[in-house]
């Protein structure tokens, strides 16, 4: 069973119209895990979750919706350690609320001390399917 390629784009434009936040992990958070137990990186080194906007992300379409604005984290003042993957939550506090979304990422990136994490416009799609 399957939804429509119209309702999937509704339904990603609906979701991500809420207050969601992107976290970075040092390891697969899973669909079980939550805030407190999904591997993300520690609460130190300046590290803090992005809150994600509807400006964010372009009109989804084809059951995707692609990043359309540049993700940037703070600076690192610590090191972060080696990022693995991504989640997006429904919480701005560390290790607290509910996994929407995650994935891992295409190429696992070591944060250390005075590297700024980013997302580039188009490097980052949600889908549905």
């Amino acid at each position: 069973m399957s939804l429509s390629n119209a309702y999937e784009d509704t339904i990603l434009d609906y979701i991500l119209e809420a207050s969601l936040y992107l976290a970075l992990c040092t390891a697969d958070p899973t669909d079980a895990g939550t805030g407190a137990a999904m591997n993300e990186v520690a609460d130190a080194g300046s590290y803090a979750r992005v809150n994600i906007t509807t400006d964010t992300w372009a009109a989804a379409s084809g059951g995707d919706k692609t990043t359309e604005a540049v993700i940037t984290f703070p600076a690192a003042t610590g090191a972060w350690g080696t990022v693995t993957h991504w989640a997006i939550l429904d919480s701005t506090t560390h290790g607290a609320g509910n996994i929407v979304w995650h994935g891992a990422l295409t190429v696992p990136k070591v944060v250390a001390s005075g590297d700024t994490p980013r997302f580039p416009i188009g490097d980052a799609t949600l889908s549905v399917d």
